[in-house]
């Protein structure tokens, strides 16, 4: 079980559980932040689940494909810690994980 911690595009802070395997995506979503709009449901197609991760936890992951790189070149609000949120899984090595959602292209 990963531990996240998720601020809104109006900076309210919100801790959720996020189940091992899951995807970050997954997780907001059905803890009802209806922010992350995920278009696609995951199929890394339209870059809508887009979030910030916190630099102390940016290393922690998995490098991003090139898939998901070419998606997030489409936005106007990426920065060095932006990531999917579909392409983010919870795991065990992985118990702690803050983001923030981006703001809308």
């Amino acid at each position: 079980m990963t531990e996240l911690i998720v601020t809104t595009r109006e900076g309210d802070v919100r801790t959720i559980d996020a189940a091992d395997g899951a995807s970050v995506m997954e997780a907001i979503r059905e803890a009802g932040i209806d922010e992350l709009l995920a278009l696609c449901g995951g199929a890394l197609s339209c870059a809508t689940c887009h979030v910030h991760v916190d630099p102390a936890h940016a290393d922690a992951l998995p490098p991003m494909s090139a898939n998901e790189d070419d998606l997030l070149d489409s936005s106007g609000h990426r920065d060095a810690t932006s990531r999917l949120s579909c392409q983010i899984r919870a795991t065990a090595d992985l118990p702690r994980l803050a983001v923030t959602i981006a703001q809308e292209d």
